[in-house]
């Protein structure tokens, strides 16, 4: 199982705005326990569906900047992003197949 890249405030733009495909971005901190719930969930889903969707993650504690743009205010925060726009946003941990469903228009 391969851990989701991460991504900073400095690559962002280029990472995830500029992407030719939907980027999904799960906004977390270390200390956050629903986001180490999530995690290994979205490593799965990245797994099986890496070739569709780009998977990052971004540390909200070292990277204050671009969740506050995106008024990210709970975490785990999945902001997908598509041509530059946030496109879907799920809040809080779910399950393995209920993110799934959530994400079918992409995947």
């Amino acid at each position: 199982m391969a851990d989701l890249k991460a991504v900073t405030d400095d690559t962002f733009e280029a990472e995830v705005l500029k992407s030719d495909k939907p980027v999904l971005v799960d906004f977390w901190a270390e200390w956050c326990g629903p986001c180490r719930q999530v995690s290994p969930i979205l490593d799965e889903i990245a797994a099986e569906h890496g070739d569709k969707v780009t998977f990052v993650k971004m540390n909200v504690d070292e990277n204050p900047v671009t969740p506050s743009q995106y008024r990210v205010t709970g975490i785990p925060a999945l902001n997908i992003y598509q041509n530059g726009e946030v496109v879907k946003q799920i809040v809080g941990a779910r399950p393995k197949s209920v993110l799934l469903k959530e994400l079918a228009d992409f995947i």
